[in-house]
């Protein structure tokens, strides 16, 4: 598994990074429920083979249910070999509106204190703002708060989720963030206007979304109807892929990783066959320039439409 750098950060991180969402909470297509998740062994052996098979880069966060948990009892005797990265707890409140500084401080330093407590550390490589909008980007108070905890040594890196276009504009332009997590896919490539800003920055880039909660992989079946123009678009990606080796999630994991800029990309990871897929689309060969320009032109057409998150709220992805 190669490494990248992780920005100016001075970490190298596996071009693959373990998501762990799917072994702390339901999450993704097909999963309703406990009954659907890994057990907490099965979870812990699945990170030891992962770590086993390269990846050094490991995600979570405190919304994250049992992940933290289930991540600190696997790395306890291995801390030294993985590179985390959690998110604080959420700002807003129920009117999504930010607190009083005095409760934001809380919350930051509890959110960090509850994370050491369940990763079973004192430290994490990287901490970030978990679903930044424009007014928590334009917090400086936010922004000094996790300088702060850098400068005392308890994060290595500052970081920050972000989920549209102009977010990681201002994320970029703040001059505060050392890693910035965006979604970015076959489907969705508008986030590629802003990778060469980023490097210039010396900003390190982790991609999200790359199988779009599943879409782009075997369990896209039987979508709402809602998703009918997405579900014909995904399918149009059959003929691109005639003549080549590939499968859609490991072309979609390619195309990602084919940007320089690009230091890592984030997979949900809950099961040994899609580990190995991973590991294997992830071989040190990217696309060739012309399968490159093709996928380039093959972005869906309405980007805004492509709200992961509000269609899992109107009950689209099951």
């Amino acid at each position: 598994m190669i490494k990248r750098p992780l920005g100016n950060t001075g970490l190298f991180v596996s071009e693959i990074a373990f998501g762990g969402v799917e072994i702390g909470m339901p999450y993704g297509i097909g999963v309703n429920d406990a009954a659907d998740m890994l057990s907490e062994p099965e979870a812990i052996n699945l990170l030891h083979t992962a770590l086993d098979s390269g990846i050094n880069f490991f995600d979570t966060a405190r919304m994250y249910g049992e992940s933290e948990v289930i991540m600190g009892k696997a790395f306890k005797q291995r801390r030294d070999e993985v590179v985390i990265c959690t998110k604080c707890r959420h700002f807003l409140d129920s009117e999504g509106k930010l607190p009083a500084w005095s409760d934001l401080k809380g919350i930051i330093e509890n959110s960090l204190n509850e994370s050491f407590v369940a990763l079973q550390t004192d430290y994490v490589e990287v901490f970030m703002l978990h679903q930044a909008n424009s007014d928590i980007l334009e917090n400086e108070e936010i922004a000094s708060a996790f300088l702060n905890l850098k400068k005392e040594g308890k994060i290595r890196a500052t970081g920050v989720s972000t989920y549209t276009p102009e977010e990681t504009k201002r994320a970029i332009e703040a001059g505060v963030w050392d890693v910035i997590q965006i979604p970015f896919n076959l489907m969705d490539q508008r986030q590629a206007a802003f990778f060469s800003a980023a490097k210039e920055q010396g900003i390190g880039l982790v991609v999200r979304s790359v199988l779009m909660k599943g879409l782009l992989s075997d369990r896209r079946k039987n979508l709402h109807p809602a998703l009918k123009k997405v579900e014909q678009h995904i399918a149009g990606y059959g003929k691109f892929l005639e003549g080549t080796s590939f499968n859609l999630p490991m072309l979609a994991t390619k195309f990602a990783l084919s940007f320089p800029e690009v230091s890592s990309i984030l997979v949900g990871i809950d099961s040994k066959e899609y580990l190995n897929q991973s590991i294997e689309a992830a071989n040190g060969e990217y696309l060739e320039d012309d399968l490159m320009h093709r996928a380039r032109k093959m972005a869906f057409p309405e980007p805004d439409f492509l709200n992961l998150h509000q269609w899992s709220k109107m009950n689209w992805l099951k």
